[in-house]
């Protein structure tokens, strides 16, 4: 790689990093070019030079932001190998969310599926891969617990899967809304007290 476009792909993360928490925060339509310059420091010009539009800029956003939330998680399910103690991380990680700087916005899931429903296909494709991998990594865990004996053999993958994401995202809307966190604690600790109820 020569030094022009390590430059420039320096400058695309750059520009990536700094707009990720506002795309998160305001959403795709609530995020203006002003923000992107008032955030980068850059000009329109300087971004739009590394990026064809808006649009380009959110889809690489988005792309940040899942990943962040997702190595955060992960390094935490790492630290253990039991199967239920692994689940037990997501409850863990969410009922502190309002606590943790890049998911104090949301989750970047939530936020972006309920904003591009209609009005911005390629976004709401975005989410959609982003709920899949999401579903598929929780499915393999409850998959991987029956397999090593640690989660009852009858359990349902799908069903895990479905109930936690929906109790996370669920609680989540409330306690950005309300900006409370009983919500939050009460469905937290009924979803720690299901995935306990999964161990063999």
């Amino acid at each position: 790689m020569n030094n022009a476009s390590s430059k420039a792909e320096k400058t695309r993360q750059f520009i990536i990093e700094k707009t990720a928490p506002v795309f998160n925060e305001r959403g795709f339509a609530g995020t203006s070019m002003s923000d992107l310059t008032e955030a980068t420091g850059l000009t329109k010009g300087s971004i739009y030079g590394n990026f064809e539009n808006k649009d380009e800029v959110a889809l690489a956003a988005f792309d940040y932001n899942f990943q962040k939330v997702t190595a955060y998680v992960k390094a935490r399910i790492l630290e253990t190998e039991n199967a239920i103690e692994r689940l037990l991380v997501y409850p863990a990680v969410y009922r502190n969310f309002l606590k943790i700087p890049f998911l104090k916005p949301g989750c970047p899931i939530l936020n972006t599926s309920t904003e591009a429903d209609d009005t911005h296909p390629l976004l709401k494709e975005k989410a959609n891969e982003a709920l899949a991998f999401w579903k598929k990594s929780i499915e393999n865990q409850v998959k991987r617990g029956i397999e090593k004996k640690q989660i009852k053999p009858a359990t349902n993958p799908t069903q895990v899967a479905v109930i936690l994401m929906s109790l996370i995202e669920g609680a989540i809307m409330q306690a950005k809304v309300t900006n409370r966190s009983g919500e939050l604690k009460i469905a937290m600790d009924f979803l720690e007290a299901y995935i306990k109820n999964l161990a063999k």
